[in-house]
């Protein structure tokens, strides 16, 4: 199995930047994606960013392009999510998660084999 632990999280102002990063150990069967998610009080679990096994090939849903980025280090089995310009709707629990081998660029929770314990994002206006 693959175990992840998110880091980076924190309390921070409108405009201000953060980066997450999420550790990854364990055995896996094959290649894995890692994504980002996050999940807002009273909300669903929503689609942040994911990276390829490689690192070449990003994919990041339509309310954070162009502010957030993310990237991995497969010699440290890390991933980071470079949060800039954050607004209060971006307030909640982020996750780090692994994908399935069979999914090479996923953006859906069901395409998800493992999931960290979450860091917590609270924007202030």
């Amino acid at each position: 199995q693959v175990h992840l632990v998110e880091s980076g999280g924190g309390l921070v102002t409108s405009g201000a930047s953060l980066r997450l990063s999420c550790a990854a150990s364990g055995r896996t069967f094959g290649n894995y994606a890692l994504g980002w998610f996050r999940q807002a009080p009273g909300k669903d679990r929503e689609f942040v960013a994911v990276v390829n096994w490689s690192g070449d090939t990003t994919r990041y849903a339509d309310s954070v392009k162009g502010r957030f980025t993310i990237s991995r280090d497969n010699a440290k089995n890390t991933v980071h999510l470079q949060m800039n310009d954050l607004k209060p709707e971006d307030t909640a629990v982020f996750y780090c998660a692994s994908g399935s081998p069979l999914a090479p660029l996923p953006n859906t929770p069901v395409e998800y084999d493992y999931w960290g314990q979450g860091t917590q994002v609270t924007v202030s206006s």
